[in-house]
């Protein structure tokens, strides 16, 4: 789509992301900050940054580190950083390089959420429906961030600050500021409509906020525990409705550039699931996987496919089963009717094709145990081929409790991440880091 906006402003943005958001670097041939942070084309250009910086750049840390950390995918290279994260327990030291990564891609992220949301409101020539829009999608991106900081380690900052060292709140804390953050967005809307020009400015066709924030403020309440919520939230998102992150040459897929183009890492055959757990025939391992197969190091490994084919192939910002897992869970854990729940999970398991994305398991109707523990188990297993490689895995196995390092690291090989050796060096409120 054609964005009207001065490429000067763009210039700017750059220089925010790489700068770690901080306002004091000025580019003599472009606008200045004060100018991106003040006029209606440098917030609509900083509100296009932050969106393309999450979906490139953030998703290349949270869909691949997470994932490796969960044993859906193997380190083969032979880089440090890479051999150090596949290894994990304590041979994953401060120093790593991925986790730095990681850690400073969701700081970044925060601090320009952040900068739109204290600056937007103040710039008048912004309409009503383009303001609501580009507020309620800086508060998605700050929740989501957050949300992703609080899923990798135990503790996390609630803001960014340039310039005074942050403090930090147990994740638990950090999930609850994001599902208030995910309200305002939805609230905004739903006071004021984002309008059309916020489409064509700012968002673009394929990627649907309203939808984005119902279906995050299910996940994420899921996560918290708040399963009501999650249930509400998940009632909401339009079934017939999708939302993606899309590429271009020149801002490319990034599961495209790790494992068609860098190679240092490849999926572990059947999910990575342990033995009776993978379900031979589901229909989503030859969405997920192509050839060739190979064995690493005693490790069978396959070739990814899905949402990596190319530079250009979009990655859904969300996967329309996953609400589905999500109510059904959320019922499990209420103590609701386990009818109800195994409804949801047989219209994962059985369905053949319709999935917009072409995510369809083909499997028979469950036929185990109709308990909650079993039906528990059953969403867990549900959860790991059809969200393979979202990243969420990590924080499943903790919910689901499976078996856990340094006992067993054959679903996890790290309980939660260590803090980078950079923020400890300038930031003295940092915490211990976990043992494992």
């Amino acid at each position: 789509m054609k964005r009207r906006i001065n490429y000067k402003y763009l210039v700017v943005v750059f220089t925010l992301i790489t700068s770690s958001c901080k306002l004091d670097q000025i580019n003599p041939n472009s606008a200045t900050d004060k100018d991106a942070l003040t006029t209606r084309d440098g917030i609509i250009a900083l509100s296009i940054g932050l969106r393309q910086f999450y979906s490139t750049t953030g998703l290349s840390n949270t869909l691949l580190m997470p994932s490796v950390t969960s044993r859906e995918v193997k380190g083969i290279a032979t880089f440090t950083s890479t051999t150090e994260l596949e290894t994990g327990g304590t041979s994953l030291p401060t120093a790593n390089a991925n986790v730095l990564a990681y850690w400073s891609a969701m700081q970044r992220e925060m601090g320009m959420c952040e900068s739109v949301i204290k600056s937007a409101p103040a710039i008048s020539t912004l309409e009503p429906g383009l303001l609501s829009g580009i507020m309620a999608q800086a508060y998605l991106f700050k929740a989501t961030s957050l949300a992703e900081l609080a899923m990798a380690f135990e503790q996390v900052n609630l803001n960014s600050d340039a310039n005074a060292p942050v403090t930090f709140v147990p994740r638990a804390q950090a999930f609850t500021e994001a599902i208030r953050l995910l309200d305002l967005a939805i609230g905004t809307l739903n006071a004021t409509p984002s309008s059309t020009s916020f489409i064509s400015l700012v968002s673009g066709t394929d990627f649907d906020l309203k939808n984005t924030l119902y279906a995050y403020q299910a996940r994420i309440s899921l996560i918290a525990g708040n399963y009501q919520k999650a249930i509400d939230n998940a009632n909401l998102v339009d079934p017939n409705k999708t939302s993606k992150f899309t590429y271009t040459t020149l801002s490319p897929n990034p599961l495209y550039t790790i494992f068609g183009i860098t190679k240092s890492y490849r999926p572990r055959d059947n999910f990575g699931l342990p033995a009776g757990l993978y379900e031979a025939g589901d229909q989503r391992y030859n969405f997920y996987f192509t050839t060739p197969n190979a064995v690493y190091n005693a490790d069978p490994i396959t070739t990814l496919a899905g949402f990596s084919s190319s530079q250009t192939t979009a990655i859904p910002v969300y996967l329309p089963d996953e609400i589905k897992l999500i109510k059904a869970e959320a019922i499990l854990r209420l103590g609701g009717s386990l009818n109800d729940a195994l409804t949801l999970i047989n219209a994962v398991r059985t369905q053949t094709s319709g999935d917009p994305f072409g995510v369809n398991a083909g499997l028979p109707a469950y036929s185990g145990a109709v308990t909650t523990d079993a039906l528990l188990l059953e969403v867990y297993k549900q959860r790991c081929a059809e969200l393979y490689l979202s990243g969420l895995k990590w924080e499943d196995t903790r919910r689901f409790n499976r078996p856990a390092p340094p006992a067993n690291t054959t679903e996890r090989n790290r309980i939660f991440y260590p803090y980078p050796d950079q923020e400890r060096i300038n930031n003295p409120n940092t915490p211990n880091d976990p043992a494992i």
